[in-house]
């Protein structure tokens, strides 16, 4: 194995054990102790591989490289928690010999990529290559839950205009569904309090709970009894593919006799569901349930097609008469599969991997929206197995090897010009 493989596989290994899940802000860390430490050991690491960084108060970092007109590499260094249902230490960083794999979340979704971006930007360093513009490789903390460290950035710098993330999928993106996240509210008899389920709300819920009721309610859909809770376990999945997962929310609002609740959100949906253009169909995803005296909310994921306004999902929730707030928006990016950054990466990407992909269209949302030009940018691709915001989150060495070459070979293309 070539070192420089070896590096990068031991420093994801290193950024992957700290538990880079929001947590209780502290001073000099917005969005918790463990987001903080993933940042300083980038930024180290980038300093004692010989570059300039700079640190904006624990909401990013940036890592600079070159000089000329600008171009980002946008990747985050936070993670969503870890969920259930994990086989391996979900921050353990194990590196495994025999299945060739390092595992623990954030492998791929996104220390993974961001750890070697940089190194890809060293290996460009050290065979003397100069580019033509100033790269910066930008990584933010709190992609996961809201975007404050973009707006932190953009109010303390300049945002490039052009740029990657590596944090979606291969061969490029040229387009991103809207996404809008909304809490619904529900009215219901009795006291709903013990009620919750999920984590965040783009993040498909794989637990749910509730008090038991008095009675002898019967328990199906394999929900189960544990200290006076019953219990509903599912798989989790990105709330933009919500198919890939199990919800753990239906079977709860069924055993509640809340078969209204769960018709409308896991079956009705509105009628949204019908909504479809060349970028995919809209997803629906109640991810997050929380229950209280007099009845209940959920936190939907809705990732509606780009080329689509939102208001074609407000007026469908307001005719059917629902009560709800937009409690986190993002416009969809939609960009001309005939620019010169969409044919270099898709160029570079069918180069390297001897396939002939096109250009392709994703319900996620990547730091891409936050440039004037952006296109994600890979690590996934079509066919493999995901374990995005899963359980057992891995990275394999084949993937760090093609992304390292595929990454070295698009950054040399694209800022040698």
């Amino acid at each position: 194995m070539d070192k420089i493989i070896s590096d990068i596989i031991k420093n994801i290994s290193q950024i992957i054990k700290f538990d880079s899940s929001q947590s209780e802000a502290k001073n000099g860390a917005p969005f918790g102790e463990g987001v903080k430490k993933s940042l300083d050991y980038f930024l180290n690491l980038a300093e004692f591989l010989g570059f300039k960084t700079r640190n904006y108060d624990g909401y990013a970092g940036e890592v600079i490289f070159g000089e000329g007109k600008e171009f980002a590499i946008l990747a985050h260094l936070d993670v969503v928690p870890a969920g259930n249902g994990w086989t391996h230490e979900a921050f353990g960083g194990e590196i495994d010999l025999v299945n060739r794999r390092v595992w623990g979340r954030g492998a791929m979704d996104d220390k993974g990529p961001a750890v070697i971006a940089l190194f890809a930007l060293k290996a460009l360093k050290d065979q003397g290559f100069t580019p033509k513009r100033k790269i910066k490789l930008i990584v933010g903390c709190n992609e996961e839950t809201g975007w404050e460290c973009i707006k932190y950035y953009n109010a303390h710098a300049v945002m490039p205009e052009e740029g990657i993330s590596p944090d979606a999928e291969f061969p490029v993106i040229y387009a991103e569904k809207g996404i809008l996240q909304i809490k619904i509210t529900f009215r219901a008899d009795g006291d709903l309090s013990s009620l919750k389920g999920g984590e965040l709300a783009n993040m498909v819920c794989d637990r749910c709970e509730v008090n038991a009721l008095d009675g002898s309610a019967p328990l199906l859909n394999g929900l189960y009894l544990q200290d006076g809770k019953i219990i509903s376990e599912g798989k989790s999945a990105h709330g933009s593919t919500p198919d890939e997962g199990i919800n753990a929310i239906p079977p709860i609002l069924q055993y509640l006799g809340l078969d209204d609740v769960k018709k409308v959100l896991f079956d009705d949906c509105y009628n949204l569901k019908s909504l479809c253009d060349e970028t995919g169909r809209l997803t629906f995803s109640p991810n997050v349930i929380q229950g209280f005296n007099g009845g209940l909310y959920a936190l939907v994921d809705v990732r509606y097609p780009a080329t689509m306004s939102k208001l074609s999902v407000i007026n469908e929730l307001e005719k059917a008469g629902a009560e709800f707030e937009i409690v986190h928006e993002q416009a969809p990016l939609y960009n001309d599969k005939n620019n010169y950054i969409i044919k270099e990466l898709c160029g570079v990407y069918n180069e390297v991997t001897g396939k002939k992909a096109q250009p392709i269209a994703i319900g996620g949302g990547t730091y891409a929206r936050a440039l004037k030009f952006g296109a994600a940018f890979g690590p996934e691709e079509t066919g493999e197995e995901c374990t995005v915001h899963q359980a057992d989150e891995y990275i394999s060495f084949e993937k760090i090897e093609n992304c390292f070459k595929i990454y070295k070979l698009a950054l040399e293309r694209i800022t040698g010009k």
